[in-house]
């Protein structure tokens, strides 16, 4: 293998670029790292595929010599699979191009990547919104087969149970229910919401008319957290609910796997406090007696530069709508 590997992390707020160097070891060092914007979703879907070309190409301007020795591309990415027209041969384009093997995957694919570090098990992940995802773990010839397995992940008109835009609907279903006078316990979250939004009266045309709606849904999710550190028992209650969601996600994808189980809890939204891992590992715990719950060893950038590793040794193998080479 060559020296280095590029890992490229695309989410909907941003993306985050690390090149990496590889020892004879396959040990990983991140020399350098850039930042880039973020996906945007427009009537023509998403433009994930583009910007993940220009962000190649502004490394290849600013890192110059040590891109010609690149090995493999990882790509995680939000919105590939349903969004992005033909990942397939805009991978295929990327790799020619950069005269390196490539891979694309969603976004919880390089989240398990890097939490698990490419060992077996399950791995939720809880942003704006929430997918879990599970392997069996490399064969013994060390390739990662084509048998992903997820749950959730369906968008928060459907789904997404136990993320940041679940998190803020649920409390703001529960605020209203206070204004209209059916359940006074969530005054606290009425209170901070309106702070926010404005009106209740407000709120319909606030949030039905936003194509960023389900981000707006997560905001709110930082004053439950907040909510919850000054004591208020329904945010830390909506918060253990988020987890307990989460673990139940996590253990559904990892139906068919072997003993012992590794699941991991991952994502921005885990900051939001600890109600909401201690729901996690006590309703894991509960539903699969022995499970090991582990602390995420690397974040999805780490999981989209293991991507690339996998990539330059050939241990991929595609999945559809959820990796690509």
């Amino acid at each position: 293998m060559s020296a280095f590997v590029l890992g490229i992390d695309i989410g909907g707020t941003g993306s985050r670029v690390a090149l990496a160097k590889v020892d004879a070891t396959r040990d990983l060092t991140v020399v350098a790292t850039m930042t880039g914007p973020g996906v945007e979703i427009s009537a023509a879907g998403s433009n994930v595929l583009g910007i993940a070309s220009g962000l190649i190409a502004s490394a290849q301007e600013t890192w110059g010599e040590r891109l010609d020795q690149i090995a493999g591309i990882g790509i995680g990415a939000t919105g590939i699979a349903s969004l992005a027209e033909d990942p397939a041969s805009a991978i295929t384009e990327i790799s020619g191009r950069a005269g390196a093997p490539a891979a694309a995957a969603i976004d919880a694919v390089t989240a398990h990547l890097g939490a698990l570090s490419g060992r077996a098990g399950a791995v939720t992940v809880l942003g704006t919104g929430a997918i879990a995802i599970a392997h069996p773990g490399p064969d013994e010839h060390g390739i990662l087969s084509p048998n992903w397995t997820r749950t959730d992940g369906w968008g928060h008109l459907f789904g997404d149970r136990g993320g940041g835009a679940w998190l803020g609907r649920r409390s703001l279903e529960i605020a209203l229910r206070t204004h209209d006078g059916v359940d006074p316990s969530g005054r606290s979250l009425l209170e901070s919401a309106t702070r926010l939004f404005g009106s209740p009266a407000t709120w319909p045309s606030q949030f039905y008319t936003r194509d960023n709606r389900a981000g707006m849904l997560a905001d709110f999710a930082v004053e439950v957290a907040a909510l919850s550190d000054c004591g208020d028992a329904v945010a830390t209650g909506l918060l253990r609910e988020a987890g307990v969601e989460a673990a139940r996600s996590a253990l559904a994808a990892a139906k068919g796997l072997d003993s012992p189980l590794r699941i991991a809890l991952t994502g921005g939204l885990v900051q939001a406090g600890e109600a909401l891992v201690s729901g996690f590992r006590d309703e894991a715990s509960r539903l699969h007696t022995g499970v090991i719950i582990e602390e995420p060893a690397g974040d999805p950038l780490a999981g989209s530069v293991r991507l690339g590793v996998l990539a330059a040794e050939g241990k991929l193998r595609a999945q559809n709508s959820v990796l690509w080479m």
